[in-house]
């Protein structure tokens, strides 16, 4: 096989696309449209291969529906607001947010995005992505921060934004508050630290993992079914090292299997001390500060980090003979899935999202979905159950869209902006009146806080419909018709862009979602520092965009698969095979315009054909790319190249003029019908060869413009499938004796077959004689007889 130079036709045929509009969305179609709500790749500096594989597999799909004959509708957005690009910027610049002037900080930000957005957006064109990249959006730009802060706005007045001065779950090292959805679950290993309390004169032992929290402690509690505790009820409990005391009290809540099965509860520690707190009014003492140091309630540990107090604490425990053992365990804690760092809770201003209230309507708004896979709807549906807390939606940070609202600093009324004046920022722009409409106190302070980028995310559906100039297309493109996304996700981007647009426009966002699974590395996710992660960008520079898109399409939505580079390499092996057998059929191909009279062997092959075709679209249909691929592949390698190229090779070199045109015909439309199954998934090597061989007698400006292959009308019979299986095995067989026989595969033979193979294949007998070489075909019990040179 030539090797082909797949940089110069990807570079073609992309500025081409380009410069002809091929992927354009049109808003005065007449089609019926199909709409994706693209994801947006947060910006971290280049495409991962986890990227490569999950948009070139929402790629295959937006493909076929073009050429299935709907306008497609399908923008780029770049997720580039909050955190995420924060980290980036800093790691990049060499510098810290906090350490700036917040303004000039968020121009930083600006300028890098802007000179980094170009490069980081060119990764997916080159991958051969299929969106509309005129149709484009940054979710921080002025475009998306109007749409967020409307949507605040607009939950604000339907009574389902609520600003709460409660403990929140806080990531020290992030210094911001972090919304459930944000907060991994992560075994780490710790300690059990069995520690004296005092009731009286009596030594009760309590088992914390955390006893740097002792300053925070307002309760004890145990099992009201655990009678070693029994009399200990309704007195106190003396703290060791600050000697205050504590109410011992009861709870169902207390587990009597866990430590020593009575615990302290500290304001706060975890979920259930908030609980506590709440069901029993206890007084709240907080002993850590937003930047995880300790606070004045720690007395002489004041200002030290967590991880130094928990030390010093049991050392100074240890002293004082109040430290009775220590046990080595492992157990899940909570971190923040940005960083990793262990969460704690706050008591702070934070603004909420209040939708606990609606977990049974959660579950039949995602029953409405339509799920590829469905098993996915599980990991939704543990979601909702699993709730805990209202959307914690305040980022105590600096580049984000902000809050559109200001404050009475005397008495605290939240005071909204005008939807004419969206997008606003607060620390700029002028409040839209001069006096607190409660007080009448003309003292108001902007909101410092940013919005959480899942809150600007999770407007998407509408970001993308609003760049849509006319107001009547804008209309029907909602609900949209797909949302594909990564399973990691489901409980941050899918949930909270399903609630949203519930909450909006009493309305699901899609009809339907595609789930793409992770790319590993030997059953391992892939991570910088296990050293095993794989660039895209070094792939498709040695194998071509085509070779990758060909193994992302060897996985089935949903599920988890290796890398592996034999299977880019087989995706090369195909761009390469296909182009040298293009170029062999039409070296001697009759364009015929019109059907001809068909060869038996070749009304037989049209109808395998039809029958990969069939196959392809179902499993298009059914947002099954793999299978489609698959049978489209198998039919080109092994019904095409292997088989039907050497049965009619003698008819087209040799035939006469009929037997000549009807194999021209069937070598076209094959060859048509072959590249445009696999277009969606390799969609520059399919442009190459249509635009060398097939443009001049289409219509179409590019392959990905024509129609999708329909069945052709063929005269079918009951013994259709047997002829073609048999044929196709004598053919191998034949091959397996010459091989066996170490012969050349143009040696000569006398082939014998039994009497009801040779009355099956009478009709196709002259293609069987040429392509085994046989200079006789004879009755008798199945033989290959050599002939002598």
């Amino acid at each position: 096989m030539a090797e082909i130079n797949f940089k110069e036709i990807e570079s073609k045929w992309r500025a081409y696309w380009e410069k002809e509009g091929i992927y354009e969305f049109n808003e005065k179609t007449k089609k019926k449209i199909y709409s994706i709500d693209t994801p947006p790749p947060t910006v971290s500096g280049e495409m991962h291969i986890g990227h490569a594989c999950s948009y070139s597999q929402q790629d295959f799909l937006a493909r076929y529906k073009r050429m299935a004959g709907f306008e497609v509708f399908y923008p780029f957005g770049t997720d580039d607001n909050g955190l995420p690009t924060e980290r980036l910027v800093e790691k990049r610049k060499g510098i810290k947010a906090k350490d700036m002037p917040r303004n000039e900080f968020i121009k930083l930000c600006l300028d890098f995005l802007k000179e980094e957005l170009p490069k980081f957006t060119q990764d997916w064109k080159n991958i051969g992505i299929s969106c509309d990249f005129n149709l484009s959006y940054s979710t921080i730009n002025e475009h998306s921060r109007r749409i967020s802060q409307w949507s605040f706005l607009d939950l604000y007045k339907k009574g389902r934004m609520q600003r709460k001065d409660a403990p929140a779950m806080w990531c020290p090292e992030c210094k911001t508050g972090v919304a459930q959805v944000e907060v991994e679950d992560n075994e780490i290993s710790s300690t059990f630290n069995d520690i004296i309390f005092k009731v009286g004169k009596e030594d009760l032992v309590i088992a914390t993992t955390r006893p740097e929290l002792l300053p925070a402690c307002v309760a004890i509690f145990y099992n009201p079914k655990d009678s070693r505790y029994k009399k200990y009820l309704g007195k106190k409990a003396k703290v060791p090292l600050f000697d205050f005391e504590v109410p011992i009290m009861e709870d169902p809540r207390a587990d009597p299997e866990k430590g020593t099965g009575i615990v302290m509860c500290c304001t706060f520690g975890d979920q259930t001390d908030m609980e506590w707190q709440k069901a029993h009014n206890l007084p709240i003492k907080m002993a850590l500060t937003e930047t995880g140091e300790m606070t004045e309630l720690a007395g002489k540990y004041r200002g030290l980090k967590i991880k130094d107090a928990r030390r010093i604490i049991i050392k100074d425990l240890k002293e004082s003979g109040l430290l009775k053992n220590q046990k080595p365990i492992k157990h899940m804690v909570n971190v923040h899935e940005r960083c990793g760092t262990e969460i704690e809770f706050i008591k702070s201003k934070q603004w909420f999202v209040h939708y606990l209230d609606l977990r049974e309507e959660m579950l039949k708004w995602g029953n409405e979905l339509n799920w590829y896979p469905e098993y996915m709807k599980h990991r939704y549906e543990n979601w909702v159950k699993g709730l805990q807390w209202d959307w914690l939606i305040s980022n105590q940070r600096y580049f984000g869209v902000a809050f559109p609202v200001w404050y009475c600093a005397d008495c605290e009324n939240p005071i909204l902006a005008e939807e004419s004046q969206l997008p606003v920022d607060p620390l700029k722009d002028s409040p839209p009146i001069k006096n607190c409409p409660k007080c009448k106190s003309s003292n108001i302070t902007p909101e410092k806080d940013v919005l959480n980028t899942w809150f600007t995310s999770s407007m998407t559906p509408q970001i993308a419909i609003q760049l849509v100039k006319d107001k009547k297309v804008r209309e029907k493109l909602l609900p949209m018709s797909l949302r594909p996304q990564a399973h990691e996700i489901i409980s941050f981007w899918l949930f909270n862009t399903l609630i949203k647009s519930r909450l909006h426009y009493n309305k699901n966002p899609w009809k339907d979602t595609a789930i793409s699974g992770f790319v590993t590395m030997q059953g391992e996710k892939m991570s910088k520092s296990k050293g095993n992660v794989i660039r895209p960008q070094e792939v498709m520079e040695k194998y071509g965009a085509d070779a990758v898109r060909y193994w992302a399409a060897s996985s089935k939505l949903g599920e988890d698969f290796d890398y592996q580079e034999k299977d880019v390499v087989t995706g090369k092996k195909f761009v390469t095979k296909i182009l040298n057998a293009a170029n062999f059929v039409f070296m001697n191909l009759q364009h015929q315009e019109k059907t001809p009279k068909l060869h038996e062997t070749d009304r037989l092959m049209l109808l395998q054909l039809n029958k990969a075709i069939e196959i392809s679209t179902k499993a298009f249909e059914e947002y099954n790319y793999a299978r489609a691929k698959l049978e489209a592949d198998n039919f080109f390698w092994k019904t095409f190249a292997d088989n039907y190229l050497e049965i009619v090779k003698q008819r087209v070199y040799q035939g006469n003029e009929e037997e000549k045109a009807s194999a021209s015909y069937t070598l076209y439309q094959s060859f048509l019908a072959i590249l445009k199954l696999m277009a969606p998934i390799t969609p520059y090597i399919t442009e190459e060869i249509y635009q060398m061989h097939f443009k001049k007698h289409e219509d179409k400006k590019s392959i990905h413009h024509e129609d999708w292959p329909s069945k052709i009308k063929v005269k079918e019979s009951k013994e259709d499938d047997l002829t073609w299986n048999k044929m196709i095995e004598i053919i191998s067989l034949v091959r397996q004796k010459k091989s066996e026989a170490k012969k050349s595969m143009k040696a000569e033979i006398i082939l014998s077959l039994p009497k009801e193979d040779l009355s099956l294949l009478e009709k196709t007998l002259s293609d069987l004689k040429a392509v085994t070489t046989a200079k006789e075909i004879k009755e008798g019990q199945f033989n290959v007889q050599f002939l002598e040179a």
